[in-house]
């Protein structure tokens, strides 16, 4: 099989591939980029895979970066872009079931190729856009099925978190996972306990935001893979309902929302959970107003007060998180209420704290309950916006 027409990412980066081949050395595109190609998605970057040795790299290209250089990878920075590009390579070892303890360098491109994850990752394409399938990958793009490489079970206790990979790549291409490649997850699941919680994560919210997610969490769940995250073990029961869904997520935040929501967990750990998973603070903070904004929708109609605290960023958050939960709310009209709020910031209150003080507000809990006593009446409508308003308010509070 041969491209004829490159995207320009590949244009851009095919005088690195010729400027090896010149040197006499082999030189090809790999992964997910050809990959990619096949399938018209959008490719970030590419990833070339050559017979140089890193140190002839590196003498052949005047910048270039020790990205991975023991394990053969050299970053080169020409006409403006960055390329990686690693030396032919066998492995083993993988006692920490992720990194090879031992790589070899080879100068076969099959040899490499025979240490990919996936039939579809290890296709490689020449300068003239030949592709180089050696494992029927191009047969499993065509049926759309993610296979590994060879024996799973030994591609699996290479990299254990391969076994996250192929369900993320399930969500995200819309594939499904080959029996035998899906039997070898299901026997082997344990071994993810062994990878890196980031690491997994990183593959976990992939997959909860592609377009099979619904599946792929399926057999996320039927594998046993659930078994071996943080905080997931022995909750298949109440997960089981994320593939039922009548849609999935496309937003980080709703996803972790959904999956408190779905756990039936309660406000006090829901800081605990996301910090187990390792996500930031923000996104903790954020998800957590989501899972509260939504307890509020499901009790009762929001005051406009409530509106005013959540925000627009939460409260359409809120409402696709609803939507997907199948527990719709009459999104247009909080959005509206929201919009027609007399304020939506605190900076755009008519006075502040320093207003208060000079007014004769001594600092203190109660300049704090005055000020916020006073944006309520101003959110509600029971006081207008301006600063005379609220110097006669104030002046009323101080007779009473």
């Amino acid at each position: 099989m041969k491209i004829n027409k490159l995207p320009d990412v590949f244009q851009q980066a095919m005088p690195v591939l010729k400027k090896l081949e010149d040197a006499g050395f082999e030189a090809y595109f790999v992964g997910g980029s050809v990959r990619d190609i096949l399938l018209h998605r959008h490719i970030h970057d590419v990833d070339i895979a050559s017979s140089a040795y890193p140190e002839e790299v590196k003498n052949l290209f005047e910048k270039s970066i020790d990205t991975g250089i023991q394990h053969g990878t050299v970053t080169v920075l020409f006409d403006g872009n960055s390329y990686e590009i690693t030396t032919f390579r066998t492995e083993s070892g993988y006692q920490d079931y992720r990194r090879p303890d031992h790589v070899t360098f080879v100068q076969n491109l099959d040899e490499d190729l025979k240490r990919r994850d996936f039939t579809i990752n290890a296709l490689a394409m020449d300068t003239q856009g030949n592709i180089i399938d050696l494992f029927n990958g191009l047969d499993d793009l065509d049926k759309k099925i993610i296979r590994a490489v060879g024996d799973p079970e030994k591609r699996f206790h290479e990299d254990a978190l391969r076994m996250m990979r192929a369900v993320r790549l399930m969500s995200q291409l819309n594939f499904n996972l080959e029996e035998n490649t899906n039997q070898a997850v299901a026997d082997h699941h344990q071994l993810l306990k062994k990878i890196s919680v980031e690491r997994i994560r990183e593959e976990f919210v992939k997959m909860g935001l592609g377009k099979n997610a619904r599946q792929a969490f399926k057999i996320f769940l039927e594998t046993k893979l659930s078994e071996d995250v943080p905080d997931f073990e022995g909750k298949k029961k109440l997960l089981s309902v994320f593939p039922k869904l009548k849609f999935s997520p496309t937003e980080e935040t709703s996803l972790w929302a959904i999956v408190i929501i779905l756990l039936k967990l309660p406000n006090e750990k829901i800081h605990r959970f996301m910090r187990d998973w390792k996500n930031s603070n923000s996104m903790t903070d954020e998800v957590e107003r989501i899972v509260n904004f939504f307890d509020t929708l499901s009790g009762h109609t929001p005051t406009d007060y409530e509106l005013f605290q959540v925000g627009k960023k939460t409260l359409l958050n809120t409402i696709d998180v609803a939507n997907i939960l199948g527990q719709p709310v009459d999104s247009e009209a909080l959005v509206d209420r929201y919009v027609a709020l007399p304020i939506k910031e605190d900076s755009e209150l008519a006075i502040d704290g320093k207003d208060l003080i000079d007014y004769g507000i001594k600092p203190g809990p109660k300049l704090g309950s005055l000020l916020n006593e006073i944006k309520q009446n101003v959110i509600e409508r029971k006081l207008p916006n301006n600063e005379n308003s609220i110097k006669d308010f104030l002046e009323k509070k101080t007779e009473l």
